[in-house]
């Protein structure tokens, strides 16, 4: 009888299966399929095989794009996860007003990006607080986002700001799991407090570690929205990531193919980084 229940519960779960399998995959596997042909606005498809991937090897542009993200992604995923660390530490003990310090350091990641650039765009421009400083300190007070060499940092450090207070709360839920009687025991014994974190409290993290350093390399990668409205990729390309690459090939100049070419690659660049940091931190603690 129960499994005659079991088979009918999935019956009845199948249709919202298949549609979840067609809108979550079928996007993916139409644009692999599309990276193969020349797609543009007339509807008209042509084979083209492996052009599309050839064309992106010898485009320098696709080449600076994937330098500038992979420069963001070098600096935005250890800075975001070690803030991340750094405040689920900070808020992990229970004392008075903690839950206010809790939602106070996740209100950026509900706050809009699009609203948040905007007002960071005034923070890092000529005259903003940012350059302010910058000349009262002897520097040249310059608007970062307008320089080549600052406009990565200042993308780096806005969008670190919008992310890490939900890599906090991962990353709290992990120390949740952290057996207590191990960290007692090593208090009684004498270990100091770095001690206790790098052997009990960091090797019970490792699982946590590894899932937000995947979703904060995914979103880094993928990153678009703060560069669409702080710099448009400029100045002078310094902040031309893959996504805005794809982004204007797909619909400034109609090129879907390409666009496509450049997707599957950048998919495939995320997976190789997912399974390398899945060799270093997804094993379990011993």
């Amino acid at each position: 009888m129960a499994r005659w229940d079991a088979r009918v519960g999935l019956l009845f779960a199948l249709p919202v299966f298949l549609l979840f399998l067609a809108f979550r995959f079928g996007p993916a596997i139409a644009g692999v399929g599309l990276s193969l042909f020349d797609y543009d606005i007339s509807g008209s498809l042509e084979w083209e095989g492996l052009a599309n991937f050839d064309r992106m090897i010898h485009d320098p542009v696709f080449w600076q794009s994937l330098r500038v993200t992979v420069l963001y992604s070098v600096l935005a995923v250890p800075l975001s996860v070690g803030m991340s660390l750094v405040m689920a530490l900070a808020v992990r003990r229970r004392f008075r007003g903690v839950g206010f310090f809790r939602s106070v350091f996740f209100l950026p990641v509900i706050t809009s990006l699009v609203l948040a650039g905007t007002v960071f765009v005034w923070v890092f421009s000529t005259g903003g607080p940012v350059s302010s400083i910058s000349s009262a300190l002897g520097g040249s007070g310059q608007s970062w986002l307008s320089s080549t060499t600052l406009v990565i940092p200042a993308l780096v450090l806005v969008g670190v700001w919008s992310r890490f207070g939900y890599g906090m709360l991962i990353l709290l839920a992990g120390l949740q799991d952290v057996p207590r009687e191990l960290e007692e025991a090593a208090l009684t014994d004498g270990a100091g407090a770095w001690a206790r974190f790098r052997y009990i409290v960091l090797p019970h993290l490792k699982p946590s570690l590894f899932f937000l350093a995947v979703i904060e390399t995914t979103a880094s990668f993928q990153v678009f929205d703060l560069i669409f409205v702080m710099t448009q990729g400029g100045p002078a390309r310094g902040s031309y990531t893959l996504v805005y690459l794809l982004y204007d090939q797909g619909f400034k100049y109609v090129d879907y193919g390409y666009a496509a070419a450049i997707g599957v690659a950048l998919f495939a660049m995320t997976l190789v980084v997912a399974l390398i940091q899945r060799r270093f931190l997804g094993r379990d603690p011993k």
